[in-house]
């Protein structure tokens, strides 16, 4: 019976050693197709969800699997922290382990990232001095022109996702030492604009926005994502 015991405990070490080994295997090769085909200076961590791994092979379905990115460009935009979560992902174990992640599908995948504040400034106009995160939204200083003079002014903006990218809006205005009201409807006019940033990684769009302490916190989503669409 000892013996019994023995065996039994040492067939269940293999199996986890085997499984360890197996979704160590899949997710370099995701990670590998990911950094090869955006470029990225180092291959992301990938992270397969649900044990054990070779149960889920076996089935060639996935619940979840998420590809810490890092830092991100595109078109001239860097984003900062970006996290791609994949959900209800189909690949046989057969395609991961022979480099076959063209055959990877993914029903949705999510995706987050930071865009610094300074990323966001290089596309507002001349006049904005700085942008920062406050308590009352996303405010944006600097000398405005308003009826031939230029005010120094404290403007509280809104951000959304739009076809075209990051839309800011003037939604409140202030003078910052004192003086003549300020004209929001010629703010709108001369401070609104668009950060180009339409969509992150696998196709994803943005979705969502949120100011915070860091930048903006962007959400951007796809369905039914193929790896052989890969750009």
């Amino acid at each position: 019976m000892r013996g019994l015991l023995i065996l039994v405990v040492v067939l269940a070490i293999a199996l986890v050693v085997g499984d360890r080994v197996a979704v160590t295997v899949a997710q370099n090769e995701i990670g590998r197709k990911i950094a090869a085909e955006y470029n990225l200076p180092r291959q992301p961590k990938v992270e397969i969800g649900g044990f054990p791994f070779l149960t889920q092979a076996v089935d060639g379905t996935y619940r979840e699997i998420d590809i810490q990115v890092g830092d991100w460009t595109d078109q001239d935009i860097s984003v900062q922290n970006l996290d791609v979560t994949l959900t209800d992902v189909s690949a046989s174990l057969g395609d991961l382990i022979n480099e076959r992640t063209s055959n990877l599908v993914a029903a949705t995948a999510t995706a987050t990232a930071v865009v610094p504040y300074d990323v966001v400034r290089k596309y507002a106009p001349s006049e904005v001095e700085s942008i920062s995160y406050s308590p009352e939204g996303l405010r944006v200083t600097g000398t405005f022109p308003v009826d031939g003079l230029s005010i120094p002014a404290i403007v509280v903006v809104t951000v959304a996702p739009t076809e075209n990218g990051i839309e800011v809006t003037p939604v409140s205005a202030q003078p910052a030492t004192g003086g003549p009201t300020i004209s929001l409807a010629l703010l709108r006019q001369n401070l609104t604009f668009t950060v180009p940033l339409q969509r992150l990684p696998l196709g994803a769009r943005l979705t969502a926005i949120e100011p915070t302490a860091d930048g903006l916190q962007v959400t951007a989503m796809a369905h039914d994502v193929h790896f052989s669409d890969l750009p």
